[in-house]
């Protein structure tokens, strides 16, 4: 294990996100979600292709045990990038960026519901602290009927909202799948099934982007894969729990991003929202991570010595 690679490598992975995060909120406003849902999939295709080539994974990543597994993580992950995508044309990217981190947060919940985790006190009570989080960044998006709200702004917090619950969902779909699939074959299915899925939102009015648009589109597709290609990677390096927490360098990414490209100035009442769902994820990830070191001590203790 190399840790620092694998810290450098998940970095590199959120900054190359969030430049297509950028790209895709650049053509928002006229390119429909479902068609950069397209673009963003299908583009991302050879460059996934080429990499299963370069590690000759491309037999692993085209076998599966599970082809409705795949199907079905493909149709909450699909969701969840379409709703994150029309997300990013109705609110600042810092506030995306905020809300979307609900979806960790809510695997706890799923993961319990679902696939019979046992979550104790501890977790629940974290998980609670960041779904408050997520409600303070909100709220002044859902004043509903209040003098000044913005409608625009309220269903984009409803969307980016729907899109973090489907985020979730489609997590815990991986985790089902990782127990009979290659990571391999999970990336490459995802990225098919979202091209052909996307296809079903032609009738909702795509439109002809213009070379410009065209360049960003299908740069953000490239990027989205080069992103998945440093994602994975960087958990061969270094174990989850190292580096799940700089995920969150996203936020500080994105304030940056949307102050200097797209004129964002972000509200105390956000930071202080983005501030406890922050909180909340880390302490979880170091919960998970002190678990996991008392279960490798329990199990160095039952292993016979000499």
């Amino acid at each position: 294990m190399t840790p620092f690679r694998g810290i450098a490598l998940k970095i590199a992975s959120v900054c190359v996100f969030m430049t297509m995060a950028s790209l895709i909120k650049s053509v928002s406003d006229t390119v429909p979600a479902g068609q950069a849902v397209f673009f963003r999939s299908i583009c991302a295709l050879p460059v996934i292709v080429a990499w299963l080539l370069y590690r000759q994974e491309l037999h692993i990543g085209l076998k599966t045990q599970n082809p409705m597994g795949h199907v079905w993580r493909g149709l909450v992950g699909t969701m969840a990038m379409g709703l994150g995508f029309a997300g990013l044309g109705l609110l600042p990217l810092p506030e995306v960026t905020a809300i979307g981190y609900a979806a960790p947060l809510l695997v706890v919940i799923f993961a319990a519901m679902f696939l019979g985790e046992e979550v104790r006190a501890f977790r629940l009570s974290v998980v609670a602290l960041g779904l408050v989080g997520v409600l303070i960044v909100l709220s002044p998006r859902l004043q509903v009927g209040v003098s000044g709200a913005d409608t625009r702004e309220t269903l984009g917090a409803v969307v980016v909202l729907m899109g973090a619950i489907c985020a979730a969902l489609a997590q815990v779909f991986v985790r089902k799948l990782v127990q009979t699939e290659g990571t391999a074959a999970i990336v490459f299915w995802f990225s098919v099934t979202a091209s052909t899925l996307s296809l079903l939102t032609i009738p909702w009015g795509w439109v002809m982007p213009s070379p410009v648009q065209i360049v960003m589109l299908v740069l953000a597709g490239l990027l989205g894969g080069f992103g998945q290609i440093l994602l994975t990677s960087s958990y061969r390096h270094a174990d989850a729990s190292l580096i799940a927490p700089f995920e969150y360098t996203s936020m500080l990414l994105a304030l940056g991003v949307g102050y200097l490209i797209f004129d964002e100035v972000p509200t105390l009442t956000m930071l202080g929202g983005a501030v406890i769902i922050i909180l909340a994820g880390v302490l979880i990830i170091w919960r998970e991570r002190q678990l996991g070191m008392a279960r490798a001590r329990q199990r160095k203790a039952m292993t016979p010595q000499g």
